[in-house]
């Protein structure tokens, strides 16, 4: 009993050991980046402590002592996750690594180390023996590039999929595999090339009657965690898309194309009483004043997860303490809400990088509480208490 106890406290060790970055010697988060230091392999980064009586220079936990660069570390364990074997995956990496100077493959002892050490970050090791006998390693996740007025890889996991919805809290989530499942297929590629661009829209949404939640995500530490071994930061999406479609237990679908058609705006207006547009007006990314309703908007959504019961559209903001994507994300839920046929309530929206995590309600921003209602008040599991907005004003809670 106690050599698994002892065990259980090892992993959750090894837990925050790779998904948190705090000076080795205080345990202080206050720290800035103080050059690199060359590995055999790579670059690492190297931190100052600003702790009082400290300021100490060190490198994150996760790279250290660490043979292998980090990039190495992830694309194995992705792969592995993939349904290949530990041999399989030790060939491949040698191949697509071969032009890296002095590089020896690791060995399959090697790569089962890595498996078991980054289990905590990597939660699909639990779904992987039933998602191998679904799809072989080149069918499990489907990827199609589409040309959009730019590139778009569309990722989407196909036995994850099924597995999440076998659980009965998720079972309702049918036609959103449906969608999944046709994208490839029948996505209307001249609608992305004709329409105005969801991410382009400068009207805002009134703020009454919705609250935006900060709190502290399990995408905090895969970002942490991934965008350590990325040298270039036009690279941290792809890569982050990457990572978590393959590794997560929840990640469904990235890059998914969706579109909402002036019509579909006017019916939830009329029929189910949202309130979306200005009288049927919008403001658009240099405009100078509003204007008509155009026939299309289209957008492209980072990350799609079904967990809890909720299907959450999540984007990927550097420095998201900064941004306030919520008109955006509000539109894309809008969408995909019709394109399934799946009510907004199903929804969640979320903005993140590795160290903030902020969540909404779509259907709070376009459906309101009827004049005069009571103030409403929301209890947190942490004992936070909030008191619903009743004016155009946002609140983080």
């Amino acid at each position: 009993m106690s050599s698994k106890k002892t065990q259980k406290n090892s992993n959750n060790e090894k837990a925050k050991m790779t998904t948190r970055t705090v000076c080795p010697y205080c345990n202080s988060e206050k720290f800035v980046k103080r050059g690199v230091r060359q590995k055999k392999y790579e670059k690492v980064q190297l931190y100052l402590c600003m702790a009082d009586n400290c300021g100490r220079t060190f490198t994150a936990e996760r790279v250290k002592g660490k043979r292998f660069p980090i990039n190495v570390i992830i694309e194995g364990i992705s792969y592995y996750n993939l349904g290949l074997t530990l041999e399989q995956t030790c060939d491949f990496l040698a191949k697509k690594f071969s032009n890296t100077k002095n590089f020896l493959a690791p060995l399959p002892a090697t790569l089962s180390s890595w498996i078991e050490e980054y289990k905590p970050l990597c939660r699909f090791e639990r779904m992987r023996p039933w998602a191998v006998k679904m799809f072989t390693p080149q069918h499990m996740i489907e990827v199609t590039t589409m040309v959009h007025r730019q590139l778009y890889r569309f990722r989407y996991h196909r036995a994850k999929t099924i597995l999440i919805m076998e659980e009965f809290k998720n079972r309702h989530f049918g036609r959103l595999k449906e969608y999944l499942d046709r994208v490839s297929s029948e996505t209307p590629h001249q609608y992305f090339d004709d329409g105005a661009r969801m991410s382009e829209i400068r009207s805002k949404f009134d703020k009454t009657d919705m609250i935006v939640r900060s709190k502290s995500n399990f995408a905090n530490d895969l970002a942490e965690f991934v965008l350590s071994g990325v040298v270039d930061n036009k690279a941290r999406h792809e890569a982050l898309q990457r990572f978590m479609i393959a590794n997560d237990s929840v990640t469904v679908a990235t890059e998914v194309p969706v579109y909402i058609r002036r019509e579909d705006v006017e019916h939830m207006e009329n029929e189910l009483k949202f309130k979306i547009t200005n009288n049927g007006q919008i403001e658009l990314k240099g405009d100078k004043q509003e204007q008509k309703f155009p026939k299309l908007l289209t957008g492209h959504i980072d990350f799609v997860q079904i967990r809890n019961g909720m299907i959450h559209i999540m984007d990927y903001k550097p420095n998201a303490s900064k941004e306030k994507p919520i008109e955006q994300l509000t539109w894309y839920a809008l969408a995909l809400s019709r394109l399934t046929g799946l009510r907004l309530y199903e929804f969640k929206c979320a903005w993140f990088d590795d160290k903030d995590f902020y969540e909404f309600y779509p259907l709070h921003i376009v459906k309101k509480l009827r004049a005069g209602k009571r103030a409403k008040r929301i209890h947190y599991r942490d004992g936070t208490v909030v008191v619903v907005p009743n004016k155009n004003r946002l609140v983080v809670a």
